[in-house]
């Protein structure tokens, strides 16, 4: 059952080619939060009125009850095994390399508390790494709850672990690869929303390179890109549906690949896919760290500027 929405209206001009408008200003958010209203929240709009070309909204505002916890699996040991800390070189452990000085973790975690749609935070990690990483935390001064929760050997074992701390009146559960540092704020509430309306929903983006099906290193088919995506994380789920899927794979002994592969087996719901960006890139290679300072420059100039 979704927890019932309650309506706010505010007059905003918005482009009328903007079909997804910011999320509410701080003044509509202190109404909502007078009215004891949560912080979890999504945006709608219709045209109201058009005059002399420029075109005014009603900016309808859905505040609801929801609530949305994040697990970011980090947990992983990667290639060669390094300390306890943060790491200046090698790809050891990918979520602890340092990204103009601090892990690519700890930017991925900052992602996810700047949405407001996302009411809490759980990261799994190594037994070692608990003490650390939660003390980097506390220098962050996180503005919402972060749990640190003891991984397993596998990913999946890793989410299975975070998923069985997230509270019973969570609505989603939104699983991100820690390596992704460069989520877009507005995919992440697309992803979000559509998983509310559906369900189930993932990012992804459709391949520009052509796809072959091969067997023994011959080539069996051509696989159309339109009927093709290259899924991404945030993947996004109801509570009760990821932790059956979970529950039929432990039974079942079966390894996914990513959570909506547990999902679909369930064959309860339709995965939706909402559109993905090149450059939320996974961090595997000591080339896609360049990339990664390249795109943190452009946030930090885009942050500057605004």
């Amino acid at each position: 059952m979704r927890r019932p929405l309650t309506y706010l209206y505010a007059r905003t001009p918005l482009s009328v080619k903007s079909s997804f408008p910011a999320l509410p200003g701080p003044a509509l958010r202190r109404r909502a939060v007078a009215r004891g209203l949560a912080p979890g929240e999504a945006a709608r709009t219709r045209p109201k009125k058009s005059c002399g070309g420029r075109a005014e909204w009603n900016n309808l505002v859905l505040f609801s009850a929801m609530k949305v916890a994040c697990i970011l699996p980090s947990a992983g040991l990667g290639i060669r095994m390094r300390p306890a800390a943060p790491e200046k070189t090698g790809t050891s452990r990918k979520q602890f390399m340092l990204l103009e000085g601090s892990p690519i973790l700890m930017h991925t975690v900052r992602k996810f508390l700047a949405c407001p749609l996302v009411t809490e935070i759980f990261v799994s990690l190594r037994q070692e790494d608990l003490e650390w990483v939660g003390q980097y935390l506390e220098r962050e001064q996180p503005g919402k709850p972060v749990h640190l929760v003891e991984g397993g050997d596998s990913r999946q074992q890793s989410v299975e672990n975070a998923l069985a701390r997230v509270s019973p009146d969570t609505d989603l559960v939104a699983v991100h690869d820690a390596v992704r540092p460069f989520i877009d704020q507005e995919i992440l509430r697309q992803v979000i929303e559509a998983a509310y309306e559906t369900g189930a929903a993932i990012v992804g983006i459709v391949p520009v390179d052509t796809v072959k099906q091969v067997h023994l290193t011959k080539v069996r088919a051509t696989l159309p890109r339109e009927r093709l995506v290259l899924t991404q994380t945030p993947q996004v789920f109801r509570l009760d549906l990821l932790r059956e899927a979970f529950a039929k794979a432990r039974e079942d002994n079966f390894t996914g690949t990513d959570e909506s592969s547990l999902v679909e087996r369930l064959e309860k719901v339709e995965v939706s896919v909402v559109p993905g960006s090149d450059r939320n890139i996974k961090i595997t290679k000591p080339s896609d760290m360049e990339l990664a300072q390249l795109f943190l420059a452009e946030e930090a100039a885009q942050r500057k500027a605004s």
